[in-house]
């Protein structure tokens, strides 16, 4: 999405317009806005830039200029945030209908109550999908996050099984991807879209550790992306096919037992704790929940990687939490539509909105500090609107330029 545009904050359209009457205010603006925020503007910016033209957005009567830098006579256009990309509408007037989109709200819905059509509401949403993922949401590479975790989804596209996969980190969604099977191929493919945009930030990134379930294809996934990683096995997983398997009053005895082996504070005193577990269940347990809690000390070592990582996530509930949001969602469209690439658009627009979107009042009430998931990520805003925020934060398309 307008990879050549640099989107930057404006006070005001009266502010902008006075810049664009004064090019010596607008350079002004430009190197005062490149000096508090690098991050949005192409790494050649800094050895000065040359006024190249402009052009006239007919729809909105709205005068855009363009730069040219010397460093390599790149040609970029300087828009304000409170112009959509492309010209196609204002910021303010489409914000509270996109808004809805992360309730579910059908695009009919949105033309019925703001406007428009159904088809204008589903392209301007889907085109937030075009931006980088990881390059919107993080703006120093020093934030990527180290600990991650992922898991997939079973969904639909067009009646057909498909799988839905989410890497988060630092509370954010980092990737949602679309793979039409199962298979390590496949999951590797669908991953990876996380990994080639985080290591456009960073080169050399790796992440410290990566938590998941059992299910093999998915840590192989992992070990082909990234060979270094520190593969975490997701201890609640294990819990929940224990609880599955027991009932009444022996379902609070096993649980509490099995949560006991959890908050040990050290790996040995968990391997410990794991033995006299086994121990118990071979005296006091039977059939299938014998062999599932039996199951937890056989895989003690996979658990115990967490413990080289204190940082490190042991459970997959930051993204269980994410991925029950985007069911949910998914449910309320009918799952996915379309060909494969518009699907997904509509993952990768759905990520982008869950990062950008205000938290609830009462949150932000309880704790000022709080205002968004990208905000706890990067520690600011560029704007109080979530909208604005998301296209600024996406200038450049979100990539490293």
């Amino acid at each position: 999405m307008c990879q050549k545009h640099i989107v930057l904050p404006c006070a005001s359209e009266a502010e902008y317009a006075a810049c664009l009457a004064d090019l010596t205010r607008f350079r002004a603006w430009l190197s005062e806005q490149y000096s508090a925020h690098p991050a949005l503007f192409p790494a050649a910016f800094a050895a000065g830039f040359d006024w190249h033209d402009s052009y006239r957005l007919k729809k909105l009567d709205l005068v855009v200029r363009r730069l040219k830098l010397r460093a390599n006579g790149a040609v970029w256009t300087v828009r304000p945030s409170f112009v959509l990309p492309y010209g196609v509408g204002r910021t303010d007037e489409v914000e509270k209908a996109l808004y809805l989109r992360q309730f579910g709200v059908p695009f009919e819905a949105l033309a019925y109550v703001f406007g428009r059509d159904a088809s204008y509401w589903e392209r301007l949403w889907l085109a937030l999908g075009r931006n980088s993922v990881v390059g919107t949401t993080v703006k120093d590479a020093a934030k990527l996050p180290h600990h991650l975790v992922a898991d997939e989804k079973i969904s639909w596209r067009n009646g057909q099984e498909v799988c839905v996969t989410a890497t988060a980190g630092g509370g954010c969604l980092l990737g949602l991807g679309l793979a039409e099977d199962v298979t390590a191929e496949a999951l590797a493919t669908a991953y990876g879209e996380f990994k080639s945009e985080a290591q456009e930030l960073d080169a050399a990134y790796t992440p410290a550790t990566v938590c998941t379930d059992g299910f093999a294809a998915t840590r192989l996934a992992w070990q082909t992306l990234f060979p270094a990683v520190n593969l975490i096995l997701c201890f609640l997983h294990g819990v929940l096919k224990v609880a599955e398997r027991c009932r009444g009053a022996l379902r609070e005895s096993v649980l509490e037992r099995v949560w006991h082996c959890y908050h040990a504070r050290t790996a040995r005193e968990f391997s410990q704790r794991l033995r006299r577990l086994h121990e118990w269940a071979e005296r006091s347990l039977s059939g299938p929940l014998q062999t599932m809690v039996n199951k937890l000390h056989t895989q003690r070592t996979r658990y115990q990687v967490a413990y080289a990582h204190p940082q490190a996530a042991r459970t997959s509930n930051a993204v269980d939490r994410l991925l029950d949001a985007t069911d949910r969602w998914l449910y309320a469209r009918r799952y996915l539509h379309g060909e494969p690439a518009t699907a997904r658009l509509a993952l990768r627009a759905l990520a982008l909105q869950w990062n950008f979107h205000p938290y609830s009042a009462s949150l932000r009430r309880r704790d000022p500090t709080r205002r968004s998931p990208f905000a706890d990520l990067n520690g600011f805003v560029y704007h109080e609107n979530w909208l604005h925020n998301l296209l600024i934060a996406a200038s450049l398309g979100g990539h490293k330029c």
